[in-house]
């Protein structure tokens, strides 16, 4: 055995222990770049709907490869949380397939069906409409691009924030795969597997998937006064996942894809920790027997703001979760132009049973049983003119979707008990168009807009059961029963690139962000009925505005030191009007509304670089800052901007990463790998900052106090084994056990102040082994 480099070095050791993730390009350039020059590569993106050097977008993108995620094992949207600046993605309260994606200070908190996420979610361009099923495998991706900003010319309603775009590789026509096998701790195991097809004339096929799963983080123990639970434990995993592509070629200049995947969860949702409970003597607090509304129920006993590893509940949990998705692309490249349909069909069922009081007494427990249809057609022409000066795009653009939520709701033993439905109807038109122009070779102008049209229906049924106070049809609205709620926007943007040299460039752009109104469907506010509102539902005769947003960017973009060196930077200001603030109602039926009470200023700076000084180093970092303010927030009638907090808007937040090839062989070669992410303390509701009395609802109650999280990951690979190459990897994920909250479920006075935490998986630790052919 020859070995051919060693790298050694005692401060680099502990510098693979301090840092972390890589933002951006980091890892992809670094894999794929020359060996003998140590030089960064390009990474080309699509996400101006063709294909572009990333480095010469002019817009706030991060985008990784496929050697970045499989070096990290990342297979799934909730793991991609730290890959670009000022974006947070957290799992929502109580469910593992819901997201909340927060870019730039936007994010949507509830994650009902009827309401839109304030990020869009696209797999190779097909639109994953809703939050409810957004976490769903993929075993094959070529690369994730993270664009932040409003992308509402090129992308339409609800990428007010930003979009991230999933896009798979395609089958090759060789045949060739990978399969792997995964162990560790918690009975963790994961078999994935990728085969790639020989073409058959016209046809090449690939299929991949998945399957994982996990004991539950959470032990299920009776309670100390003898309650049996009817569940051992819970945040298990057990899913599995598959997708099949084909491609079919019937001649030089024409490419059918289709894809279909299927994603199906089958497991128990994060545990919702009993984190606190008013016990301030106050007349409202039900559960401090000091209170003079105590309501019987010693609920404080089992309060902890402490992670705990074991849970006492009184009823079975779930969440289950089916996915399925159908999309045709049809490319016809005409020379000087090509033409691009991309028609997809997808379904989701949902459905979970939640125990929300973190307790073994009966005090909340709720469920939602959703089915889901959507339906999009889109045309797209993209090509040149005038000797390549003019780059353009144009396309139109249909969508239609179907949402229905059944919801059981039972409180206090039984004693108010629910029945919450509600679903929607959406249909959506759009025409954009945009075109880049080379006024001099440096000098590059582009501009675009988008009309967009859609309509919205709403269903509403809310009653209260047999035999509680309550009884009683509280709510009965059916589609059609109210005006549809219609809406137009245009959707503009400008951007001026300056190429300093051919590896420096600077850009100013301006664009329009539009995220789509509705209906409050959770309702449960009735008042008397009037001749506008017959029903009393004056919450669905008033449908709530769409959010837009008037962002200002400007950004640099570099290679320096002989293309060692990598830094982009980007600042930016938003200006935000009629924002949709999501408030959770603790009374009664359980649901949040969403008001358009305020209007806000939004700016921030993103820093990201990556160094790769020789070929068996690489490191890179981020650094974002966040400075959100309300210029307006009406509640009651009167500003209180000053004293409301933003949800999901973190000050600072930061990245760091390496790659560290230690040694090579003839055997393979070995490679640490380490990746930190930081975010610093950030609130969950927008909730009033400082209050008169200690039992009022506050946002404090619900702010996390940030967290830090390392992984680390040995991994010996080109391993030559009989013909295949082979890959083991040592990994250990949360190194330093990151025990702070991350999310929470803040129930109100009305619940005497019930408010639970969720928290970031603990640490966990495994071995990877695969082959590739």
């Amino acid at each position: 055995m020859q070995i051919t480099r060693l790298n050694r070095g005692a401060s680099l050791l502990a510098l693979s222990l301090m840092i972390g993730s890589a933002p951006a390009l980091a890892q992809d350039a670094a894999a794929e770049a020359p060996a003998d020059t140590g030089g960064i590569a390009d990474i080309v993106v699509t996400a101006q709907k063709r294909a572009e050097n990333v480095q010469e977008v002019p817009i706030a993108i991060s985008a990784v490869s496929s050697e970045y995620l499989e070096s990290r094992g990342i297979t799934s949207i909730d793991q991609l949380g730290t890959i670009a600046p000022n974006m947070k993605i957290e799992r929502a309260p109580s469910n593992k397939t819901i997201t909340q994606i927060a870019i730039r200070g936007s994010v949507t908190i509830n994650p009902a069906i009827t309401w839109e996420p304030a990020v869009g979610l696209y797999v190779d361009g097909v639109y994953i409409a809703k939050a409810q099923g957004s976490i769903f495998d993929i075993a094959d991706l070529e690369r994730v691009e993270v664009l932040r900003g409003p992308q509402g010319t090129l992308y339409g309603r609800n990428t007010l924030a930003g979009a991230v775009n999933l896009v798979t590789q395609k089958p090759s026509g060789e045949l060739g795969g990978s399969a792997e096998i995964t162990y560790g701790d918690y009975d963790y195991w994961k078999a994935k597997a990728i085969l790639d097809l020989p073409q058959m004339g016209i046809f090449s096929a690939k299929v991949s998937g998945q399957i994982q799963k996990r004991d539950g983080f959470i032990k299920v123990v009776p309670d100390f006064i003898g309650t049996n639970p009817p569940l051992k434990d819970t945040n298990d995993l057990d899913n599995k996942s598959f997708m099949v592509q084909v491609r079919a070629q019937p001649s030089d200049n024409l490419t059918i894809d289709y894809a279909f995947d299927y994603s199906k969860f089958d497991q128990r949702p994060d545990y919702a920790q009993l984190y606190s409970v008013n016990q301030n003597g106050q007349p409202g607090d039900i559960f401090d027997p000091n209170s003079a509304n105590y309501s019987g129920i010693p609920l404080f006993l089992y309060a902890n703001k402490d992670r705990q590893s074991t849970a006492t509940l009184d009823t079975d949990v779930f969440e289950r979760t089916k996915t399925m998705g159908h999309a045709l692309t049809i490319a016809l490249d005409l020379g000087n132009a090509e033409l691009k349909s991309i028609t997809a069909y997808r379904t989701l069922d949902f459905n979970d049973l939640l125990d929300l009081d973190g307790s073994p007494l009966p005090v909340a427990v709720t469920g939602r049983d959703t089915d889901y249809h959507s339906f999009s057609q889109e045309l797209q022409v993209t090509g040149t003119a005038f000797d390549d000066r003019l780059n353009y795009v144009a396309g139109l653009y249909y969508f239609k979707d179907k949402a229905e939520t059944l919801g059981p709701q039972s409180f206090f033993f039984g004693a108010s008990t629910f029945e919450s439905d509600y679903g929607s109807h959406t249909e959506a038109y759009a025409a954009y168009a945009q075109a880049d122009f080379k006024i001099t070779e440096k000098l590059i102008l582009t501009g675009g807009i988008r009309y967009t049209h859609e309509k919205k229906d709403i269903m509403r049924l809310l009653v209260a059961q047999p035999g509680t106070p309550a009884e009683a049809t509280q709510i009965d609205v059916g589609y059609g029963d109210v005006p549809d709620a219609k809406y137009n926007d245009v959707s503009p943007a400008a951007t001026l690139r300056y190429e300093i040299t051919d590896r420096i460039n600077v850009y100013a752009r301006y664009a329009k962000g539009f995220k789509s109104g509705g209906f409050n469907g959770e309702t449960n506010v009735v008042l008397p009925a009037t001749a506008e509102c017959p029903s009393g539902a004056v919450e669905l005769c008033n449908p709530y505005k769409p959010e837009k947003v008037d962002s200002y960017e400007i950004g640099f973009k570099s290679r320096l030191l002989d293309n060692k060196l990598q830094l982009n930077l980007a600042a930016f200001w938003d200006d935000h009007k009629d924002i949709q603030l999501s408030v959770f109602r603790g009374s009664g039926a359980a649901g949040s509304v969403v008001f358009n009470a305020a209007a806000a200023r939004i700016r921030g700076l993103e820093l990201e670089w990556l160094a790769r000084p020789a070929d068996w180093f690489t490191v890179n970092g981020s650094f974002a800052l966040l400075d959100a303010k309300y210029k307006s927030y009406l509640d009651g009638g009167q500003d209180v901007a000053d004293n409301r907090a933003f949800p999901h808007t973190p000050k600072y937040s930061a990245s760091l990463g390496m790659d560290w090839r230690v040694v090579e062989g003839d055997w393979g070669r070995f490679n640490l790998i380490s990746d930190l992410s930081y975010v610093s303390k950030y609130y969950t509701y927008p909730f009033a900052i400082d209050v008169p009395n200690p039992s009022d609802q506050t946002a404090k109650t619900t702010q996390s106090p940030g967290r830090t999280i390392v992984n680390l990951r040995g991994v010996v690979s080109e391993v030559p084994l009989g013909g295949v190459e082979a890959q083991f990897s040592l990994w250990v994920k949360n190194l330093f056990k990151e025990n702070n909250p991350q999310n929470f479920i803040d129930f109100g006075p009305s619940f005497g102040g019930l408010t639970v935490a969720y928290y970031p998986d603990p640490r966990t630790f495994g071995i990877t082994a695969g082959i590739k052919f």
